[in-house]
């Protein structure tokens, strides 16, 4: 994976992280467990951190451009990295979706 690339695709904007798509896939399982400094030592920082309650937060990285990105309007949800993280800060879930949790 491009992990340069990745860091420098804010939001998807440039289309990057997307192009890695197959790869991640392949290799999503080997996170499970990390904590969040290695998730973003790895990834960069997340585009969005969704605090759900004092047990579990999730960080989203977008694969294709998210209505952050300058002159993109988004008719559907973006497609996304979604790592689901503990009450420890350790990652228990990771999906690829257009859904927010």
């Amino acid at each position: 994976m491009d992990m340069k690339g990745w860091k420098s695709d804010r939001y998807g904007c440039k289309g990057l992280r997307i192009q890695d798509l197959e790869e991640f896939e392949r290799i999503k399982h080997t996170f499970l467990g990390v904590d969040n400094q290695a998730l973003i030592k790895t990834f960069g920082r997340p585009d969005r951190v969704e605090l759900v309650d004092k047990s579990q937060s999730f960080f989203f990285y977008f694969l294709e451009p998210s209505g952050d990105c300058k002159g993109v309007k988004t008719e559907k949800e973006p497609l996304r990295v979604l790592f689901r993280l503990n009450a420890i800060s350790k990652v228990s879930e990771v999906n690829v979706t257009d859904q927010n949790p």
